[in-house]
């Protein structure tokens, strides 16, 4: 048994032109096998999704989604989320290091504690819903071998999916298990980077029945990154090559229990880890951004680490019950980080003139979250003038955060004895919420739809923190706790004037949740003890056409959101707390559009305009002044690729593509002093990414050669800051910039069995 084009379910197959529909690369097709058995056939069946929580085809969603399938990322060695942006409209991410990403939809970030964009996988939602657990940062990086596809739905699905979707949200879609028989499929690739050294990947997929009510899949995935940064000695840090290893693996396994058609029992766990060395931040000039010294390079005092583990347990159970299905969702997950940070360029000067010793010192942070969710949800099974969803919800979330500073004899990993304990703080929370969300879907006529839904969702968080230490002002053990509901919404009406062509228009409220403020218990009066929650409102309008014969689609969006309340971090009575301010606007366009001029290929193209701005100045803390650009919110980014496939002789396929991204200038993040020296905020400088690939499909083998970043572009991915606790971060003065992966130029070979 063959492979087939990726399926979700058992009912959903997504065919090269239903992905061209979705926005995505164009270039996707069946497995080798499948596909060689007929390399001419052009299929344009329609796309369905279920990122509405029903099956629902991509036309028949009022809103703006992408859709990347399973083998455009293979197509792509799409691994993470640095890989296909390109793919997906509106999307950013801000990363210094693998799996430790900040991601924003159509500009909606400024920099705060807790994530503006849902991470869900399958039917999990993964990553922390509250601002004390560093969620933000650490959106859910999941590797993406043998998925069905990763749907992108933007703008505030606050109405089915609650907090922290006000920008939008991303889904993971896993394969499931297959009756259809056994299969198996092996991958093995390497690459050369561009100033470092060879990367090597490895992956293994097993599906089979055990019954004819039982069948399992698993897959194991295995990927080594070298370093191409180099520590060479600045002010007297180490000299040391490729400083920036990383490693990603683990894997997935799914059974599913499908005793008669109207009842199936899926459990699925997932375990993978992210194991870095140093981020990938080199030192910048602090102006242009430029890499200093003629080569990228970071100053390490102390060699540094990050590891980040992810566990993910799910059962899903659906009930057909006639005129309605029943669906039950349990998961838990845990999501685990172990951190050791080079302070030492920065803490040593506070060192050396309070105690007289000069040593080496680190940051050791742990992290732990677990969740637990039980979500219920009925659904009409179609076919009436009505169709509606209405379900409960409910999320059980502890974090546990410690940190402690640890001095070490200089150029050594030993711990520097005769100095005081420096810092050893602890924060604990947990956040709690239920909620109860319905919607409806009204056929007004044959051509008209209106959509309706909403939530109410009320949580409860409590925290304590407790530390000491010379740095972190003496013994403490503080309190907090706060509460909040929110009704969140959504509307829409469609115009549809055939099963390929449609117009909407759509309202809809996102939240973020607000949360305490932990301080000691004899703060002055008016230092806010709780921070509540920020929310956008957000007015769409949209096409979306396909021609009947597949050759061309186009989607366009326009929006316009409002975003407020916007959770900052500022200073009140001395203290530094999360606070609710200003509020910022954001209104662009998008568009994707595909055409296939002759037979087997494939053109497409995306494009984003949008123009993200604060409507007033924010604390000097944060450094925003009114009419400043949200933080990478490029002002334009626009993508052209190319599929071409076709037969050599009469038997063996082949297939190339290739594609170039542009990025517009943007401004990083907010910085007071330099937006007050220099009229503006630091600006990113535009770049594009040149990417390729080819192959042939041999029998049951596929031979692929790929090059990503093909033109050596430096594209930048984050800022830093200049000053932090009254010294330079890096030496002389340089400024630490998150940057892509040089030229990558690799190969795969694909095994189906």
């Amino acid at each position: 048994m063959a492979f087939p084009t990726p399926k979700a379910a058992g009912k959903i197959v997504l065919t090269s032109m239903a992905l061209a529909v979705a926005g995505a690369f164009p270039g996707t097709f069946a497995s080798a096998h499948a596909a060689g058995q007929d390399a001419s056939r052009d299929d344009v069946q329609q796309v369905v999704v279920t990122a509405q929580k029903r099956a629902q085809t991509m036309v028949d969603v009022p809103q703006s989604m992408s859709v990347v399938g399973g083998d455009a990322l293979e197509k792509h060695q799409a691994t993470g989320f640095a890989d296909y942006l390109k793919l997906v409209p509106s999307l950013q991410l801000v990363q210094e290091t693998p799996g430790a990403g900040r991601l924003a939809v159509r500009g909606i970030d400024t920099g705060g504690v807790a994530s503006t964009v849902a991470v869900y996988l399958d039917e999990t939602p993964f990553g922390s819903s509250s601002g004390l657990a560093n969620g933000a940062i650490l959106a859910g990086d999941f590797d993406t071998f043998d998925l069905a596809r990763v749907e992108v739905l933007r703008g505030p699905q606050g109405a089915l999916y609650g907090a922290s979707s006000l920008g939008g949200l991303i889904k993971f879609v896993t394969n499931a298990p297959d009756f259809d028989g056994f299969a198996m499929r092996a991958r093995f690739g390497a690459a050369s980077v561009d100033g470092g050294g060879v990367s090597y990947r490895t992956n293994l997929v097993v599906n089979t029945p055990i019954s004819e009510t039982l069948a399992a899949r698993a897959s194991l995935s295995y990927q080594k990154e070298p370093g191409f940064i180099d520590s060479i000695g600045t002010a007297g840090s180490d000299i040391a090559r490729d400083i920036n290893k990383s490693k990603n693996y683990g894997g997935r396994a799914s059974l599913l229990y499908k005793p008669h058609k109207d009842f199936d029992l899926r459990l699925s766990a997932v375990a993978q880890n992210i194991a870095t060395d140093a981020p990938g931040v080199v030192e910048s000039d602090p102006d242009t951004l430029d890499s200093l010294y003629g080569r990228l390079t970071q100053s390490q005092f102390v060699p540094q680490m990050r590891d980040i583990h992810y566990r993910v347990f799910n059962g899903t159970a659906n009930w057909n019950l006639g005129s309605a299905s029943l669906t039950s969702a349990t998961s838990y997950s845990t999501q685990k980080q172990y951190l050791r940070e080079d302070v030492t360029f920065n803490i040593r000067p506070i060192i050396e003139a309070n105690f007289g010793m000069s040593p080496d010192l680190f940051m050791g942070q742990e992290l732990e979250v677990k969740k637990f969710t039980q979500e219920l949800r009925l659904s009409s099974n179609g076919g009436g003038r009505v169709d509606w969803l209405a379900g409960l919800y409910y999320t059980d979330e502890d974090a546990n955060l410690a940190q402690r500073y640890h001095p070490l004899v200089a150029g050594t990993m030993t711990p520097q004895d005769g100095l005081p304990l420096l810092a050893d703080i602890g924060l604990g929370s947990n956040y709690r919420e239920v909620a109860a969300f319905a919607n409806t879907t009204i056929h007004l006529t044959p051509v008209y739809d209106l959509d309706i839904g909403g939530r109410y969702s009320h949580n409860k968080q409590d925290a304590r923190q407790v530390g000491d230490g010379a740095l972190a002002g003496g013994p403490a053990d503080n309190s907090a706790e706060s509460s909040e509901g929110v009704f969140t919404y959504a509307t829409s009406i469609k115009r549809k004037f055939s099963e390929r062509t449609a117009v909407y228009a759509r309202a809809a409220k996102g939240f973020r949740p607000g949360g305490p403020n932990v301080l000691p218990p004899d703060v002055p009066e008016g230092t806010p003890t709780t921070y509540g929650s920020d929310s956008v409102m957000s007015y769409e309008a949209g096409l979306k056409t396909q021609s009947q014969d597949g050759r061309w689609s186009l989607d366009l969006s326009a929006f316009h959101i409002k975003w407020k309340d916007i959770q900052l971090l500022a200073v009140v009575n001395n203290f530094g707390v999360n606070t609710n301010g200003i509020g910022a606007t954001a209104d662009g366009a998008e568009f994707t559009a595909t055409y296939r001029p002759l037979r087997g290929l494939r053109l497409s193209g995306n494009a984003v305009w949008s123009n993200a701005r604060l409507d007033d100045a924010t604390e000097t803390i944060v450094g925003g002044f009114k009419g400043d650009r949200l933080p990478f919110s490029p002002r334009y980014t626009a993508a052209l690729m190319a599929d071409y496939r076709w037969t050599i002789g009469d038997t063996t396929p082949a297939f190339a593509g290739a594609s170039v991204r542009r990025m517009s200038g943007q401004y990083g993040a907010f910085n007071y002093d330099y937006r007050v020296a220099n009229g503006r905020q630091r600006e990113v400088p535009s770049y594009n990414v040149v990417d390729a690939y080819a192959g042939l499909e041999l029998g049951n083998w596929t031979v692929e050669v790929f090059g990503k970043n093909l033109g050596n572009s430096d594209g930048r991915l984050s800022t830093g800051v200049v000053i932090a606790n009254g010294g330079l971060v890096n030496p002389n003065g340089a400024i630490g910039t998150g940057v892509i992966a040089p030229r990558t130029i690799g190969f795969t070979l694909t095994r189906e069995y």
